[in-house]
């Protein structure tokens, strides 16, 4: 295999004088056995080249496997040329008569000096025939060409012909414009037969086969991590070697719609793709680590996602009064849990039961991750002031019947939930606490007043998620006496009858758990809690009257779902072990 530097359209330029040794290295191999680039790296760039055409060098450096720098001097030693940095341009350069401005920032091409009819000029692809070629007959003299980098020349004849030199927000030394538009042009040109481009789809295609919920894209030292969350854990994938995982990023940032040239600033964008003949959408976030940028990519697969309260894991006792408390005209009905729990598929859940033909039903969320039929979604836009708060106080001019706040964030939010439930409105939204008893008290941090809290709040469910029992390979086991007693299983197992535990197979990758379900705790404010709240008790008062009056915890919950063979007592107490709020 031939890895010429060239395009097939630029001949390549023999070195001046005959080197030896591993001089004669090809440009690819020299940076390799510099160990610069990976042998594997190489042969994907060239490939990138057969596809695309151009230098090796910019190719390289486009796909982030090798430094500009790196790149440039490798390329001086390959031609036998000399390596020119930017300390070493002269303050004042020649402009010889016959050479354009506009050619030389073309070409990127910087005169240094004239000297007994030679004219020596730093240039970022001297191997371009065509271009000395057009030197030496527009100035009249002959040509010594130096390597150069393409950026540090550009600013040099910014600098020369009195144009800004265009710097970044902080001063520092930006990317000039050509080369900005060069790295852009060369990342969006790379086809599907590309080796960035396929090892990004692979990526991404192991979502479906793992059916992973989050694709985390960590840089560290070693090379780029890819780990999927499946089931609600974190499970290692393949790492990409260093020196290829800035392409990878840049790749997924491009078919996010993000800046790529920024990597100082977090960025949030959107992917949709067909991965197997089904259609993704993917949330991408991106922010800066001291290793490079890490990505994670939230996998929104709406044909994966059940928009059914009876398919979500509610007990029927739990679904009977949740449908009751979504029923009432209104009032407002909190979901409770930490990231990652289902709170917004349920509200999504809740808001397809009701009537959206009879009913005008307004959300506002951050981001809107499904949308919904016959229903009027508002995506939160903080950089342009449409917050929470500023969209609900429009959309209450909407006359609305119903209104799905995302989350409530603060307490301006809070008060206008309040306001709307008070004026005749059904609100439903989420909030992050632990325990449904605890929201109630995160309200009167916000700043709501307690009888405001008992005049609108008719109910408060906290929920998780736990994984699903493998139906392959789940294993009975005759639970302990002791450990029914200790654990409370008693109260729902029957004698003799056995419980399940995670065992492992092919079909749950040797997991134990396929799938995942929800368990619930169900706070309905009665005549009784709303005499306490006004009394002013805290959470853990709260959460014994509740219990009182009948509601099962979640961690109750979750041992009716290990009694009936859904999940093992494991699983819940991994699940449950943070219901307490500090």
């Amino acid at each position: 295999m031939s890895n010429t530097l060239s395009s097939p359209r630029e001949p390549s330029l023999a070195p001046p004088a005959a080197p030896s040794g591993e001089d004669w290295l090809p440009y690819g191999e020299r940076l390799v056995h510099a160990g610069k680039l990976g042998a594997r790296d190489l042969e994907r760039a060239l490939a990138a080249q057969r596809e695309m055409g151009g230098a090796l060098d910019r190719v390289l450096v486009s796909l982030g496997l090798v430094s500009e720098s790196d790149a440039a001097r490798a390329l001086a030693e390959h031609l036998g040329l000399p390596f020119v940095a930017a300390e070493s341009f002269p303050d004042l350069p020649p402009e010889p008569a016959g050479l354009l401005p506009e050619f030389l920032k073309a070409h990127h091409v910087l005169p240094l000096r004239e000297e007994e009819g030679c004219l020596h000029v730093a240039m970022s692809a001297p191997q371009d025939a065509f271009v000395r070629k057009a030197l030496r007959l527009s100035s009249g003299l002959d040509v010594r060409p130096a390597v150069g980098l393409a950026s540090e020349i550009d600013k040099a004849l910014a600098r020369l012909f009195d144009e800004p030199a265009g710097e970044d927000e902080d001063g520092g030394p930006g990317l000039a414009d050509g080369d900005a538009g060069d790295f852009v042009e060369h990342l969006r040109d790379l086809a599907s037969e590309a080796p960035v481009i396929r090892l990004v789809n692979t990526i991404i295609g192991r979502v479906i086969e793992l059916r992973a919920s989050d694709i985390h894209l960590e840089p560290f030292d070693d090379g780029l991590h890819v780990r999927y969350r499946v089931d609600g854990v974190l499970l290692p994938g393949d790492t990409v070697p260093a020196a290829q995982g800035a392409a990878v990023s840049s790749r997924v940032k491009l078919l996010a719609h993000l800046d790529i040239a920024e990597r100082r600033l977090p960025q949030d964008g959107r992917i949709k793709t067909r991965v197997k003949g089904r259609e993704l959408d993917l949330r991408v976030s991106t922010v800066p680590t001291v290793h490079g940028e890490s990505v994670v990519m939230r996998v929104l697969d709406r044909a994966s996602v059940r928009f059914s309260l009876e398919d979500m894991g509610f007990e029927r006792d739990t679904l009977a009064r949740f449908n009751q408390l979504i029923a009432r005209p209104h009032g407002i009905l909190l979901v409770t849990g930490p990231t990652g729990s289902g709170k917004t598929t349920t509200l999504y859940a809740a808001l397809a039961k009701l009537d959206s033909a009879t009913q005008k039903i307004i959300t506002v969320e951050d981001p809107v991750e499904y949308q919904l039929e016959g229903i009027n979604q508002i995506q939160v836009h903080a950089q342009i002031n449409l917050t929470f708060a500023n969209a609900l106080r429009s959309i209450l001019r909407q006359d609305p019947d119903i209104i799905m706040i995302g989350e409530m964030r603060d307490g301006e939010t809070a008060q206008i939930a309040v306001q709307s439930s008070l004026t005749g409105h059904l609100v439903l939204s989420t909030l992050h606490t632990n325990t449904a008893a605890s929201a109630v008290v995160r309200m009167q941090d916000m700043g709501v007043e307690r009888y405001l809290i008992t005049s609108t709040v008719n109910g408060v469910l906290a929920q998780r998620l736990v994984r699903r029992l493998c139906s392959h390979c789940k294993t009975p086991v005759q639970p302990d006496p002791a450990l029914l007693q200790s654990s409370g299983l008693a109260r729902f197992v029957a004698p003799g009858a056995p419980i399940y535990e995670a065992r492992g197979c092919p079909h749950c990758r040797g997991t134990g758990y396929q799938g995942r379900c929800g368990i619930h705790e169900l706070l309905v404010v009665d005549e009784a809690m709303r005499s306490a709240i006004l009394q002013g008790h805290d959470a853990s008062a709260l959460q014994a009257l509740a219990v009182k009056g009948g509601m099962y915890t979640l961690y109750d919950d979750g041992l009716r779902k290990v009694a009936a063979g859904v999940t093992s007592l494991d699983e819940v107490l991994r699940v449950t072990q943070d219901q307490g709020d500090a």
